[in-house]
C-alpha cells in the first residue's frame, strides 16, 4: 500500500509540475517580456547605425485596429517625394523600432516607411498576443487608413518580422489591397513552434496541450487554429520569404511549407549562418539585394500583366 501511495504522491506531484510549467509557459506565450521604446532603440543603436532615422521628417499619430483597439504609429517621409510606401511590422516583444534594420534598405529603393507597434507592445494598452489572429485585422484597419491618408494611388507593400511576418500572412486572408508581401522568419502554424520551444525547455509533451486549454479557457481561442499559412490560400499577392538557416526558435521549414503554399509569384531566400531574426543583420547586402530584386520583378510582372489587358481590350 505504501508503495502505490509514494506512486500516487509522484504522480500527483508530476501533474502539478506540469500544470504550474503550462501555466507559466502560456503566460510567457500571450504575454512575454516586453521591451520599451527606450530599451528598443538603444538595442538598434548597439548594434547597427541608425543617424538615418535621427534625421528623417516623420509623424506620430494612432489608428483605430480591430475593435476600435488604438495602434500607435510612426510615418517617416522619405526625403524624396515618392508614391511608394511600406509597413513594416515587427516580432513579439519587440516594438516599432525593432524594424529600423529593415528601414534604410525601403528609403534607398524610393519607399516612404510606416512603422507602428503591434497590439500589446510599444505604446499601446496592454494586451494578449493571439499570434496574427487580432493583429493581422490590426494591420488591415492600418492599410486601410494607409489609402485615406496619403492617397488611394499610392504603391503600398507589407514587409514582417517573425510575429510581424506571421501577422502579414494572416492578413492576406483578407484579402487587403497590398502589392508585396515580405515575411521574415515566420511560422506556419504556432503549435510547431511552441512544441520545438516546449523541448527545447525539456518540458512535458502534455506542456502545449495544457497550454492550449488555458488560452482557450481565458482568451477562447485555440492555439491550433493560429495558422497564418491558411492565409496563403487563393492569394494573389506576390510573396517572399526570407530565413535564416540556423533559426532555432522559428525553424526555417515554416517558410520552406509557406513557399510552397503560395500560387503567386513567390520567392525564398535562406541566409547561411543566421540565427532568429537577424538575416539581415548577418548578410546585410544579400539581404539588401533580394529585397530590392524581388521589388523589381514584382513592378515587372504588374506592367506585363497591364500590357497584357491593354492588348485584350484593343
Amino acid at each position: 500500500m505504501s508503495r502505490i501511495r509514494n506512486a500516487a504522491r509522484a504522480a500527483g506531484a508530476g501533474v502539478l509540475l506540469t500544470a504550474a510549467a503550462a501555466q507559466g509557459f502560456t503566460r510567457y506565450v500571450t504575454r512575454g517580456n516586453r521591451q520599451t521604446l527606450e530599451e528598443a532603440i538603444r538595442w538598434q543603436r548597439e548594434h547597427y547605425d541608425i543617424s538615418f532615422f535621427d534625421s528623417l521628417e516623420k509623424e506620430e499619430y494612432t489608428v483605430k485596429g480591430y475593435e476600435d483597439y488604438i495602434l500607435h504609429v510612426v510615418f517617416c517621409k522619405n526625403p524624396r517625394p515618392s508614391k511608394k510606401y511600406v509597413i513594416l511590422t515587427h516580432g513579439h516583444t519587440d516594438n516599432r523600432y525593432g524594424m529600423l534594420k529593415y528601414m534604410k534598405i525601403y528609403l534607398d529603393l524610393g519607399y516612404n516607411c510606416i512603422i507602428y507597434d503591434l497590439r500589446g507592445h510599444g505604446l499601446n494598452k496592454r494586451d494578449w498576443c493571439s499570434y496574427g489572429l487580432r493583429e493581422s485585422r490590426d494591420l488591415v484597419r492600418l492599410i486601410e487608413d494607409t489609402y485615406r491618408r496619403y492617397g488611394s494611388d499610392i504603391y503600398l507593400g507589407l514587409h514582417g518580422e517573425s510575429l510581424g511576418s506571421a501577422t502579414t500572412i494572416t492578413a492576406l486572408r483578407h484579402k487587403p489591397d497590398v502589392r508585396f508581401a515580405i515575411a521574415d522568419c515566420g511560422f506556419a502554424d504556432l503549435e510547431t513552434v511552441l512544441t520545438d520551444i516546449a523541448g527545447s525547455l525539456h518540458m512535458s509533451r502534455h506542456t502545449v496541450r495544457l497550454t492550449w486549454l488555458g488560452t482557450r479557457v481565458k482568451h477562447r481561442v485555440s492555439i491550433y487554429k493560429i495558422r497564418p499559412i491558411r492565409g496563403l490560400m487563393h492569394n494573389k499577392v506576390p510573396v517572399m520569404f526570407i530565413h535564416g538557416k540556423d533559426d532555432t526558435y522559428i525553424s526555417p521549414r515554416h517558410s520552406r511549407r509557406m513557399y510552397r503554399a503560395v500560387t503567386a509569384y513567390k520567392e525564398l531566400h535562406l541566409i547561411p549562418g543566421a540565427t532568429h531574426a537577424a538575416s539581415v543583420l548577418t548578410a546585410p547586402e544579400d539581404y539588401r539585394r533580394y529585397v530590392a530584386g524581388f521589388l523589381k520583378k514584382v513592378e515587372k510582372l504588374e506592367r506585363t500583366q497591364k500590357e497584357k489587358e491593354c492588348q485584350k481590350e484593343n
